[in-house]
Parts: C-alpha cells; sequence; structure tokens
C-alpha cells in the first residue's frame, strides 16, 4: 500500500538553512532551528513513518515573501531530515530529498511531501 502525506509548516527564515542552524563549530543547534525541528517532529510523529517503506522520498515545496528571500531548498534538507530522524527512528540514509515548486506571497510556508 503507498502511504502519501503533505505538511504545511511555517518557514522561520534562514535560520533552518544548512548554512546558519548550527553554532559555529557545528556541535550546538541554534535555539530558534531546534524550536522548529521540535514543531515538525511532533507532526511528522503521527504519521508512523517507521512502518512506511523505504526510502522515505521527501518533496520541499514553499511559499515565500519574494525571490530575494526564497532560499535553495536544497539547503533545507540537512534540518528537515535531521528533524524526522530524530523522531521517528528512521535514518536519514533511508531518506530521499527532492526540490518541489516555489512559490511568492504571505505568509511563508513549506510543504514537505512524504511518500
Amino acid at each position: 500500500m503507498k502511504r502519501e502525506a503533505t505538511i504545511e509548516i511555517s518557514y522561520p527564515g534562514s535560520i533552518i538553512s544548512v548554512n546558519h542552524y548550527k553554532w559555529k563549530g557545528g556541535i550546538y543547534t541554534k535555539p530558534e532551528a531546534k524550536a522548529w525541528m521540535e514543531e515538525l517532529g511532533w507532526i511528522v510523529k503521527g504519521l508512523d513513518l517507521n512502518e512506511w517503506r523505504l526510502p522515505l522520498h521527501i518533496t520541499c515545496s514553499g511559499r515565500f515573501k519574494d525571490k530575494r528571500t526564497a532560499p535553495d531548498l536544497s539547503n533545507l534538507s540537512k534540518c528537515t531530515l535531521d528533524a524526522i530522524q530524530e523522531v521517528c527512528d528512521v535514518n536519514d540514509r533511508d531518506m530521499r530529498w527532492h526540490d518541489g515548486t516555489v512559490e511568492y506571497g504571505e505568509p511563508a510556508v513549506l510543504w514537505l511531501t512524504i511518500k
């Protein structure tokens, strides 16, 4: 049986970019990024992803204020996949990231489709 779920979550800005979510040295996660990861984790936890067929395919799409504030979606993969791994006991090696579509407008949100 194929499973699919789409999650909508607020986009907090560059704080969840692979370039910004850790303090220098890459050891400690910044509090704002950690809070976003926990929010995503609670949403994803209800999907019981550890019972889904692996690998998981995760497509990230988003709506951003304008082109200037739109991130490279690939830069969001590390923080996002780490958040999912943290709550679901699915190793991020068993997840495949795909960049989705970008829209412009407000409010800024991300849509994560998991298959």
